[in-house]
C-alpha cells in the first residue's frame, strides 16, 4: 500500500510539472504512423520553438504499405507503380502553438500551421498532450492547399498529395 501511494504521488508530481509548449528554445520530436487513401507509412517530424507561440520544423513521411488492389490494376495509366519519389515526402513547417492561448490544460498544445513540401503547399492542425516532461502523444491532420502538379494525377502521384492523418508519440528534447 505504501508503494502504491508513493507511485501515485510521483505520477501526480510528474503530470503536474509537464507543459506542452513553453516557447523559444523548445524542441520536439514526433514519430508516428501516417494514414491516407491507398497507403500507410511512418511520419517523423521535428519542431523548434522560435518565439512564445511560434515554432518551425521539418516533417517527413515514407509510405511503407500501398493498397494491393491498385498495384494490380490492368490499366497502365491507373496502375499504382509507386517508386521512392512517390512514397517519400519532406516538408518545412510553421506552427502557431496555441496551448497557452486556449488554456485548456498546460499539458495540451494545439497547433495549426502551414507547410511547404516537395509535393505541395499545405496546412495542418495538430495537437500534442504530454504525460510527463519528456513524453506525450500527438495527432495531426494534413491537407494540401495548392498542388504543384495540377494535371491529371495518376494514383502514385496522389500519395502524400492528399488529406492525411498522423498519430504517434512525441518527445520533448
Amino acid at each position: 500500500m505504501k508503494n502504491a501511494i508513493l507511485l501515485v504521488a510521483l505520477l501526480s508530481f510528474t503530470l503536474v510539472n509537464s507543459q506542452a509548449f513553453k516557447g523559444k528554445g523548445d524542441s520536439y520530436f514526433h514519430v508516428g504512423a501516417n494514414f491516407q487513401k491507398n497507403g500507410t507509412g511512418i511520419n517523423l517530424s521535428y519542431d523548434y520553438g522560435i518565439g512564445q507561440n511560434i515554432s518551425v520544423g521539418l516533417s517527413s513521411t515514407y509510405l511503407l504499405s500501398i493498397d494491393d488492389s491498385l498495384k494490380n490494376n490492368p490499366s497502365p495509366v491507373e496502375s499504382l507503380d509507386a517508386g521512392f519519389d512517390d512514397r517519400f515526402d519532406l516538408r518545412v513547417r510553421f506552427n502557431a502553438n496555441l496551448g497557452n492561448v486556449i488554456n485548456v490544460d498546460e499539458n495540451l498544445d494545439v497547433y495549426p500551421g502551414l507547410s511547404l513540401g516537395v509535393k505541395n503547399f499545405g496546412g495542418h492542425l495538430g495537437a500534442r498532450y504530454f504525460f510527463s516532461e519528456g513524453f506525450g502523444v500527438f495527432t495531426e491532420l494534413n491537407m494540401p492547399l495548392a498542388l504543384y502538379n495540377t494535371d491529371d494525377l495518376v494514383p502514385a502521384q496522389e500519395l502524400n498529395n492528399q488529406f492525411t492523418i498522423n498519430i504517434g508519440a512525441t518527445f520533448n528534447l
